[in-house]
Formats: C-alpha cells, structure tokens, sequence
C-alpha cells in the first residue's frame, strides 16, 4: 500500500504520514521442535532489535507471528494486557484463555509445559502482569470447570465473553476494555481465532461463534486515547487460508489499526 492511500475512511487518519518512523526488524528463526529453545531463540532477537539506535524517546514495538507471543519476553514489563480474545492490562482478544497452568495440559517434556495457552500464566508468575488484564471474545470449553476461571482472576484477568457482544454492543466492550485498562501502559495481543472462522479461517485453534472483522476493527479503532506501548497479532496460519486471503486481509488490518493507536497516543516513557 502506497503510504499516500492508506486514509482511514472512518478516522480520517493515516499512521503513514504522521511524526512516526517504522523500522523493519526482520524475521526471527523459531525452531518448532522445542518451545523452550524457540523462546530462547525469540528472546535473543529481541535484545538485537532492542539494541537498534532509534531516534525516538519510547520506540513502541508490534510483533506478527504463528504461535508465540511477545508478551513472555522478559524485558517488557506490564500494567496492563488486552488480550483478543485476552487482554494485558493490556488487553488480549482471544477465543481460548491463555491462562492455562502448564501442568494442566503437559503432554509430556517440560517444554510443552511452555505454549500458546500457558504463556500468560507464566508471565504472571515471573510478575511482568498486574490486576489490570482482560480477555476478550473468549467462547471455548474449559479444561476444569471452575479452575481455570479462578487462576485466570488470580493472574490479573477480567473476561469479556464472545456473546457479550451481542448483549453490550461494540460500544459497551469498548467501554469495558478501557475502564479495566485505565491509564496504565497497555500491550495489546490479538490472536486471530479471536475472529469467527466464517472470518479468519487460516488459524490452527478455529472455535466457531466467533466475532467478525469489522467488530473487530471497531473495537480497536474505540480504544483510541490508551497507552499502547506494544501489541501483536499472532495464530495466523497462511497455509491454511482460502484463496481470497481471508485471514491474512484481516491480519493487515489489525496491524494498521495498531499503528493508528500508537501514532494517535505517544508514548513518552514506558
């Protein structure tokens, strides 16, 4: 996309031609074998592009990937996550809780222990959340009935559920992420089953009742004003997409739509 046709139609604003600079870090080499040293491995790429010069007070970073999250690295620290469908005190909009104790679903090894629905519980335990977190668009089963719920609350998480969108409307879910988020430094996580399959069927957890792209991007482009200091878009699995690209059309939407927050709301100092 050319940076001159790249207006909003619904903000009137263009992330390309503001005070922002956008730096291309690369791609970070993930082994698939071992998710322990596929974190060491994510760790390390981000200390190198971490150590980029950049002429800017608080660079703000946004992560595209498969399965894992920014989120467990280790140097940023957090108030708040917004999770899709979880939030971090922040926010984080996702359809399965990402909260999971990693003893509950161990298959075997302690490095599958470590995945993508345990990494929000160990970083609450190594203290990179606070009692500020949400998820959102969360509609799969549980794996215990009522325990899940409680270390969810124990991590810091409020849930905002996939139908409540039917009952509050786009409006009352933004409502809701910003008051839990309040003026803390938010990380923003979308994981793309956040989105109903019938809208993003390229994803390797595919849970149906889902919400669509455009209350989606709605939702986003509400939280205008927050403190966004990071945020990703992750599950997207190119392979499994339909022709039209669905999924990945979705995807580059949502990152534009992250831009437009971080460009609206600097960030003087994290």
């Amino acid at each position: 996309m050319s940076a001159s046709f790249a207006w909003s139609i619904y903000t009137g604003e263009n992330p390309y031609m503001s005070w922002a600079k956008i730096l291309d870090c690369g791609n970070a080499p993930l082994t698939f074998l071992d998710n322990t040293v596929a974190l060491r491995q994510l760790e390390k790429a981000h200390k190198v592009s971490d150590s980029v010069e950049l002429n800017s007070q608080c660079p703000r970073v946004q992560v595209c990937g498969i399965t894992l999250h920014r989120l467990l690295n280790p140097n940023t620290r957090l108030q708040a996550i917004i999770a899709w469908p979880k939030v971090i005190s922040g926010r984080q909009a996702k359809a399965k809780e990402k909260s999971l104790v990693p003893r509950i679903i161990t298959l075997g090894g302690d490095h599958t222990g470590v995945n993508h629905g345990t990494f929000l519980h160990i970083a609450h335990e190594e203290g990179l959340i606070q009692n500020s977190s949400i998820h959102a668009g969360i509609r799969a089963p549980l794996i215990r009935r009522k325990g899940d719920i409680r270390n969810d609350l124990r991590c810091g998480f409020d849930t905002i559920k996939s139908r409540d969108i039917d009952r509050i409307g786009v409006d009352g879910v933004i409502e809701r992420l910003k008051t839990r988020v309040g003026n803390n430094n938010v990380y923003i996580s979308v994981d793309i089953d956040v989105l109903d399959p019938a809208f993003g069927p390229a994803t390797g957890t595919p849970e149906a009742g889902g919400w669509s792209s455009r209350e989606l991007l709605s939702i986003l482009d509400g939280l205008e004003g927050i403190n966004v200091v990071g945020a990703d878009v992750v599950e997207v699995a190119p392979i499994y997409d339909n022709p039209g690209e669905t999924t990945v059309l979705a995807g580059a939407e949502i990152v534009q739509s992250f831009l437009r927050l971080m460009v609206q709301n600097p960030v003087k100092t994290l």
